[in-house]
């Protein structure tokens, strides 16, 4: 029995460095939303033993480390199945791009295995297998808009909202996530260094409301991590206070402003802490930036660690011809939608055989 599942990126609304920690990893606080672009995961088994990954695109391993076979010989194990499991993947999304194509991949090949075994594993059980072998895996367990914690593993699903109109820019350059960690980490021991003014100075123009009058990378030094990671949480409460509070006929029409319940979060203050890393090492990712906001984009952001850049638009007919203005100009971009979790798992399925 063949089953083939789409497996659907994500990006990042907003994210939050916080400090390192005794296992290597750093605390973060971010907002996932799944979009609709994908890969196609066709998972089959057998008789026989062993794992084995097929893919045309040779950017792919094949062998242990790549995070679908991780996932299924974990399950195989758990599910005591002795059999030979043979995921296909079907590359759509750029690899390494920071839309989570590869953890997207491995959960697809989780549930596709269930379903080609006809075992379930329980949701507790799924989350902290996806967990093991992946930060931002667990996400692709919930779908729709979701916080994420910790490490980003620690998920908890927020209000299904409605799908907004997006654009996503694909530079050709590849962005290393612990290498543009370690650059932070380097930067907040500068920053450690400085007067307590000069750490204070960002602190202080937020608490008067001078914060976030563009969606560029702040320039003045950045306060600590524990304040950056305060300040998002302040921000995400009060755009989950509006919108769970909100009546459903509200959140459709932004109070009477026809306004996507995402564009608050936007006005939250959400900023990727990546960017200042990243930007500074990849000027082009920085010009993809503004050329989104520049084709309209009512916010743009770097996805994770990059080099994946997004921008959320009013409508897709706006969607549509930025994108088509971008791709005149050079830029590899596709014009997409967020997929509220319903979305998501209506359409997770494509077909069993």
């Amino acid at each position: 029995m063949t089953v083939t599942v789409r497996s659907f990126a994500k990006i990042n609304l907003g994210l939050r460095i916080g400090a390192a920690r005794e296992d290597g990893f750093h605390e973060l606080v971010t907002v996932y939303q799944t979009i609709g672009l994908h890969d196609v995961i066709r998972v089959s088994v057998g008789r026989g033993s062993g794992i084995e990954i097929r893919c045309a695109d040779p950017r792919v391993p094949r062998d242990e480390s790549n995070t679908c076979f991780r996932i299924v010989e974990k399950a195989l194990g758990v599910l005591k199945i002795k059999s030979r499991a043979v995921i296909e993947i079907e590359k759509r999304l750029p690899v390494q791009g920071g839309l989570g194509g590869a953890s997207a991949n491995a959960v697809a090949a989780l549930l596709g295995l269930e379903r080609a075994v006809k075992k379930s594993l329980p949701a507790s059980e799924r989350l902290r297998i996806a967990g093991e072998v992946g930060s931002d895996l667990p996400l692709f367990l919930v779908g729709g808009t979701v916080l994420g914690v910790g490490r980003g593993e620690q998920v908890y699903p927020l209000q299904d909202l409605p799908a907004m109109p997006c654009v996503v820019v694909t530079p050709g350059v590849g962005v290393s996530t612990p290498k543009a960690f370690a650059e932070w980490d380097r930067r907040m021991a500068v920053l450690a260094e400085k007067p307590a003014e000069l750490r204070s100075a960002r602190t202080l123009r937020l608490r008067s409301g001078q914060a976030h009058k563009s969606a560029r990378p702040h320039t003045s030094f950045p306060h600590t991590s524990r304040d950056r990671i305060i300040e998002l949480g302040r921000g995400l409460s009060a755009w989950l206070s509006e919108t769970y509070s909100s009546a459903p006929s509200d959140l459709l029409t932004g109070r009477g402003r026809a306004e996507n319940p995402l564009l608050w979060l936007v006005r939250a203050g959400i900023e990727n802490d990546f960017e200042q890393v990243v930007f500074p090492e990849y000027p082009e990712l920085s010009e993809g930036k503004r050329a989104l906001e520049r084709a309209g984009a009512v916010y743009a952001s770097l996805s994770g660690s990059g080099s994946t850049l997004y921008g959320l638009f009013r409508s897709r007919a706006e969607a549509a011809k930025a994108a088509g203005r971008l791709r005149t100009a050079g830029w590899a971009a596709q014009a997409t939608v967020t997929l509220p979790r319903r979305a998501y798992w209506k359409k997770f399925l494509v077909s069993s055989v």
